[in-house]
């Protein structure tokens, strides 16, 4: 594990909390009222609620991961930032593009979805008006969509005025999109009771397909709780972050979880499993029993439900940018923050408009796959990150809010490099005392789990490919995942006997990852099997994106790194 570290991020004074409205509006999105049907058609039948409540605990181990990091490190770069400092530049770099692409594809294929579901308010594609209907360009293979472009650059002046105003806007949608989902779940479920819970009646019995494909629908349902991350990159925006961002989290997926399992099993109760429309199950159910008005309100929903996930998507994207031109890897510029309104104004119009861009003119659902790519990748570095912070801390680590450039900002704790405990005078030219027996003791410790944490990760990578291939010969099969078992197990063993570092458990003064080495082991788990488990084209489209990523880094980002050249003025550990 790299040693890096990164000068103090000066925290923004902006004026507002973050309220779990912005990772709710993020979370929910229009696949809740698709996802229903075509989960339960092909995986759980009418076991869909269960596959809800673990798809949310699969979320949740990330959850709790994201928010110790949150707390340690309050930064708007999320897991870039945690990445760049507990792994490295190179590894932070990786995840921040692929992060750019995920926020990118994933805001431009919401807006796409916004006016196919306009159109029923109208009586039809054909009756939208210009401006919003989609519209067939004959030099081109997919229909240009001013209706996605328009909305992306309304969103995108909406966060260009500020997180507070941008934050009531969404509490706003947020709150009409909830309260469509409780009329579906009331009126629902004063159906099933009045008529007997037809869904619940099949012959097939509630799991028809075993446990087997409980799971498989789990896998699918995990990313309708992808958005609770968007709370983690407000992070400079928070009076208190210590407090609010764990707390938006566990909201987020509190409240995104109850309201999924809730209208999972009244919908599936609704109407027999094999009988649901896979493309409007929700809105199809209803009028099965002569409430065709119903889809209106629907419908009403999903277009809400759209808006709250298209700002919830651009939102992050440019406080990534900027946390990455603070660190020199991307030009100084975007890094400027309005005094105004407190926003990274420049990044915000730059990824708005490439969004805009990329909606207007292309069918960007082919390429949605690849979203996932960069949230799993995120997720993952996350969970190695809570191990390295809590075994093996890097070396130089940021110490508060100190300005950047200042000799605070260069201030490090908790270890030292083989070359200063060689010399007698670190680079400001003061004398340096040997090191301790017990200083020895922790450095010779972080190195035994620095080892370890890299083992556990080869041996889970050993041990998913075993599972997730299953072209491979069963005796290869086998003898892999045996190894990558054994690995992942010993090492995990030796880590937990090795202990947590001291003076880290003293560093965040808010929340802190519980039943660790275990839950970040679990969770890391979970995201390598997602991530083997993509589609192959997907994977090809991600490497050509992260290739043009490696290119930049060493043409530019090397060079003008922060890091380049910085000398860290040794203090007394923790």
């Amino acid at each position: 594990m790299g040693a890096a570290a990164s000068a103090s991020r000066r925290r923004c004074p902006f004026p507002t909390s973050p309220r779990s409205s912005l990772g709710v509006g993020s979370t929910i999105g229009a696949g809740i009222y698709v996802l229903v049907g075509t989960v339960a058609r092909e995986h759980t039948g009418p076991g869909l609620t269960v596959s809800f409540l673990i798809a949310g605990i699969a979320a949740a181990l990330s959850a709790l991961c994201y928010a110790e990091l949150s707390c340690r490190f309050p930064s708007a770069g999320s897991a870039y930032h945690y990445s760049y400092i507990c792994i490295g530049e190179s590894v932070a770099w990786l995840i921040g593009w692929a992060l750019i692409l995920e926020y990118t594809i994933g805001g431009s294929s919401v807006a796409r979805g916004i006016s196919p579901n306009l159109a029923l308010f109208f009586g039809g594609q054909d009756k939208l008006p210009f401006f919003l209907a989609q519209v067939h360009v004959k030099w081109l293979d997919t229909p240009v969509d001013p209706c996605a472009a328009i909305l992306v650059l309304i969103v995108t002046a909406l966060l260009c005025l500020g997180i507070k105003e941008s934050s009531f806007v969404e509490g706003i949608i947020t709150i009409a999109n909830v309260t469509v989902m409780l009329f579906v779940i009331c009126a629902g479920g004063w159906l099933g009771l009045r008529n007997g819970w037809a869904g619940y009646k099949a012959p097939e019995g509630y799991f028809p397909n075993g446990v087997g494909g409980v799971l498989s629908g789990s896998a699918t349902l995990f990313f309708a709780y992808i958005g609770f991350d968007a709370v983690a990159s407000t992070a400079e925006e928070v009076k208190n972050p210590q407090r609010d961002l764990p707390l938006g989290m566990g909201l987020t997926l509190s409240l995104c979880c109850f309201l999924y399992m809730m209208v999972s099993a009244v919908v599936v109760g609704l109407v027999p499993y094999r009988a649901m429309d896979p493309e409007t199950p929700i809105s199809s159910a209803f009028a099965q029993y002569g409430m065709q008005w119903a889809a209106y309100v629907v419908s009403s929903g999903a277009v809400l439900a759209l808006i709250a996930s298209l700002i919830g998507g651009i939102l992050p994207q440019p406080r990534i940018i900027m946390a990455m031109a603070r660190d020199g890897l991307l030009p100084s510029l975007f890094s400027a923050v309005n005094q105004q309104t407190q926003v990274p104004i420049l990044s915000t119009i730059l990824t708005g408009t490439c969004a805009a861009i990329l909606a207007f003119f292309m069918d960007v659902s082919q390429l949605a796959g690849m979203v996932s790519v960069g949230t799993l990748l995120a997720f993952t570095a996350v969970a190695i990150s809570v191990l390295v912070v809590r075994y093996a801390p890097p070396s130089e680590m940021p110490m508060g809010v100190a300005l950047a450039g200042t000799p605070e900002s260069l201030t490090s704790y908790s270890g030292h490099s083989e070359q200063d405990e060689e010399n007698s005078e670190d680079p400001f030219g003061n004398v340096q005392e040997a090191p301790t027996v017990c200083e020895v003791a922790n450095k010779l410790r972080r190195q035994k789990a620095t080892r370890s944490i890299v083992l556990i990760f080869i041996g889970i990578i050993i041990f998913v490919s075993s599972v997730s291939f299953s072209f491979f010969p069963f005796y290869m099969q086998s003898t892999a995942c045996a190894i990558g078992g054994l690995l992942l197990l010993s090492c995990s063993i030796v880590l937990s006997c090795i202990g947590q570092d001291k003076s880290s458990s003293r560093q965040t003064g808010g929340f802190m990852c519980p039943l660790v080495p275990i839950l970040p082991i679990c969770c890391i788990v979970i995201n390598v099997y997602l991530l083997m488990n993509i589609g192959s084209y997907t994977w090809i489209r991600v490497s050509a994106w992260l290739v043009a990523g490696v290119l930049i880094y060493f043409l530019y980002g090397r060079k003008h790194s922060s890091l380049a050249g910085m000398a860290y003025q040794r203090i007394s550990p923790l």
